[in-house]
């Protein structure tokens, strides 16, 4: 944890796409970047997309469960052959989260398709799913790219998931490992939520107050709402008393997700148990300073001796955030990061 952020980037300095983080002076925070990371207005260029629901699971008696993906595509004599980013957003956000509009932007202006993906339920999606989204579900993520794999004869997909997102796009990777679908190329986890027991813990520190507040209110608004929409499958009975994250996960992502319990889903469903498994080129961005994902010792090792990760873990950044000064960047380095890095390794 002490290693500086120029050792850090030492290792990589051939990589092209590798350009140190520097943030601004005033912005040397954690909290700092995270909170001005959710508030900074931003202008983003990008057409109306193509709605897609995919089915992710079959009809069962109540309902088939269905993701709604928000597609831009290039255009179709060269749409086939061009990279196709699909982008998963994290805890309680959705495909029009900032961060997903941003990377939407910068990947389309390159010449990639995008696909912005809403996990179950979440952002236009709720009433196309009766079951629940958690960090375990990274099969949805692999039948959506099948699907337009198989739709539109997509050659090239890369995976980019922030947060909670990330815990799902690097747990598929490990969990297909090398008999991975040909058309996977290459997966990027931003800030990702790969321990969650630790990450939950800290979570719940004194400092993290705000944040826990925030996403308990937002995860009990919206399954209120799945309430309404399902009354036969869900009931609001102690919602009223839930006071942290932890108590919602044990009494409604564990009961309704098939989990025993808070700790039981924590630990099944953490992509660091599948770490040594990745086997397609994989960027892991992390903050030293992001408020509440741990990373425990034991995976930082797992990912350090795989030779198809790079991890790049900066000094600051905060939380999904990596707010910089760098000239290019538009404020916003990991984003382009991110995306110079799947040029240069699926493009060449």
């Amino acid at each position: 944890m002490g290693t500086t952020e120029e050792e850090r980037f030492g290792s990589t300095e051939a990589s092209p796409w590798m350009r140190p983080f520097v943030p601004p002076r005033f912005l040397r925070s954690g909290h700092l970047q995270t909170i001005v990371g959710n508030v900074l207005p931003r202008n983003y260029s990008l057409p109306e997309p193509e709605s897609q629901l995919i089915e992710v699971e079959p009809s069962t008696s109540s309902g088939a469960s269905f993701v709604l993906c928000h597609c831009h595509w290039q255009p179709a004599e060269v749409r086939s052959e061009r990279l196709t980013m699909i982008i998963v957003h994290g805890l309680e956000g959705s495909s029009s989260s900032r961060y997903v509009l941003g990377n939407s932007a910068r990947a389309l202006a390159a010449g990639c398709n995008v696909v912005r993906m809403n996990m179950r339920s979440c952002g236009d999606g709720e009433e196309f799913s009766p079951t629940i989204y958690h960090a375990g579900r990274s099969e949805d993520v692999a039948i959506v790219m099948a699907e337009l794999a198989r739709i539109y004869f997509i050659r090239n997909f890369a995976l980019v998931g922030y947060s909670m997102g990330g815990n799902l796009v690097l747990k598929l990777a490990g969990e297909r490992g090398a008999a991975g679908p040909s058309y996977l190329k290459a997966v990027v986890g931003v800030s990702p939520l790969m321990d969650l027991a630790a990450s939950s813990a800290a979570l719940h520190e004194p400092q993290n107050r705000l944040y826990a507040s925030r996403f308990l209110n937002e995860e009990l608004k919206r399954f209120r709402r799945k309430i309404e929409l399902y009354p036969g499958l869900y009931t609001s009975r102690g919602l009223d008393k839930f006071r942290t994250v932890r108590q919602f996960d044990e009494q409604v992502v564990a009961r309704y997700g098939g989990f025993t319990g808070a700790d039981n889903y924590y630990c099944r469903v953490a992509s660091s148990n599948w770490a040594q498994d990745i086997a397609v080129p994989t960027l892991i961005l992390q903050a030293l300073d992001d408020p509440f994902i741990r990373m425990t010792p034991d995976t930082r090792a797992k990912l350090g001796a795989n030779p198809r990760v790079v991890l790049v873990e900066t000094r600051h950044g905060g939380h999904c955030a990596f707010l910089s000064l760098e000239p290019g960047d538009a404020g916003y380095w990991a984003e382009r990061t991110l995306l110079d890095f799947l040029l240069a390794t699926v493009e060449g």
